[in-house]
């Protein structure tokens, strides 16, 4: 059964559940949209849907409106992005399963950044806008060649520009992984986009196009849908591969969806010290996911600790330097009060 029916069934909004543990995954909530290709303005359609569908299908307008407007008054500079995540996450979703998402993230090339930075802080058409420096530590092929391989399709009345599937498959599955699994529910975009991939997905250009540690990440993220979002692996050439999932790797991300806390930037907890506290203690030790992606390692049997040290030391000194900002700012704020 595919993920498609066995997680939400004809109609039905919900976000599903883990396939073989006791792990729930709520549905999102707030000031979110989602993506639904369902035609609003047919009779047949509007009666079959909940309230929520409706709403969600309304804010969904809005936000690709924004979208277009943000291309728009970039294009207008002679300044090309590429939409990566949110919309563009969404369009591999069913149709009437919802992919909740807030910001517009854009990326630009390096050229352009410092221009579209300046674009997005004062032009009214570009609120919302999370811009990004090119793709960073989200991928390794160069921007030129993303580029090349990116494609334009339909939004309302204009044309915005994703990247191809093989690509972005890989930019989710890092974004996945560097948020350190805690997301649960953002592994539905790793399931729909492989179940829902066009024909002509070519999985050489998604994985041969990187280092072999790379491609153990993508591989053991899609072997993650599989083992708790039950992703067919049907036809796959790693199939087998997927199966063998670390078990550091899953007793990680049984972890972090069973606690209720959530890591926050130690800068933003300096007003509350039983927060920074708690938000000291969760990096003790740091997350072995975060640090194998943050050292460039290999997803495999051998013990992370070593990862685990480099990547504290690596990450000291700019914690440091955003305290000490935080609380220069903290004092500054408080004296004009």
């Amino acid at each position: 059964m595919s993920v498609n029916d066995q997680l939400h069934g004809p109609g039905r909004l919900r976000s599903g559940v883990i396939a073989d543990s006791s792990f729930n995954f709520p549905s999102s909530r707030g000031n979110l949209c989602c993506s639904f290709a369902l035609d609003v303005h047919n009779e047949n359609n509007l009666r079959s849907m909940t309230d929520d569908l409706k709403w969600y299908l309304l804010t969904l307008k809005k936000a690709e409106r924004n979208i277009v407007a943000a291309f728009q008054a970039l294009r207008s500079e002679a300044i090309e992005p590429i939409l990566i995540k949110g919309w563009a996450a969404a369009r591999n979703y069913p149709d009437r399963v919802p992919r909740y998402f807030g910001d517009t993230d854009l990326a630009v090339s390096a050229a352009d950044y410092a221009k579209a930075k300046s674009l997005v802080e004062t032009h009214p058409g570009l609120r919302g806008v999370d811009l990004h420096r090119e793709l960073r530590h989200l991928d390794t092929l160069d921007w030129d060649r993303l580029f090349s391989n990116s494609k334009l399709v339909n939004m309302d009345v204009a044309h915005v520009r994703i990247l191809a599937p093989e690509d972005h498959l890989r930019v989710m599955c890092v974004h996945w992984l560097t948020n350190g699994g805690e997301h649960r529910d953002r592994l539905f975009d790793i399931a729909y986009a492989v179940e829902n991939r066009p024909e002509e997905f070519d999985w050489s250009k998604c994985l041969d196009v990187i280092s072999g540690n790379r491609r153990s990440w993508i591989v053991s993220t899609i072997g993650l849908a599989h083992r708790y979002l039950d992703l067919s692996l049907e036809g796959l050439p790693f199939a087998h591969e997927a199966t063998e999932i670390p078990d550091w790797l899953t007793r990680s991300v049984e972890r972090s969806w069973a606690s209720e806390s959530r890591l926050r930037g130690i800068d933003e907890s300096i007003t509350d010290p039983r927060l920074f506290l708690h938000q000291v203690r969760n990096r003790l030790p740091p997350n072995p996911i975060q640090s194998t992606v943050f050292c460039e390692g290999k997803f495999d049997n051998s013990p992370r600790i070593g990862y685990q040290l480099r990547d504290m030391a690596g990450r000291i000194v700019p914690s440091i330097r955003r305290l000490r900002k935080a609380v220069i700012d903290q004092y500054q704020w408080s004296r004009t009060k």
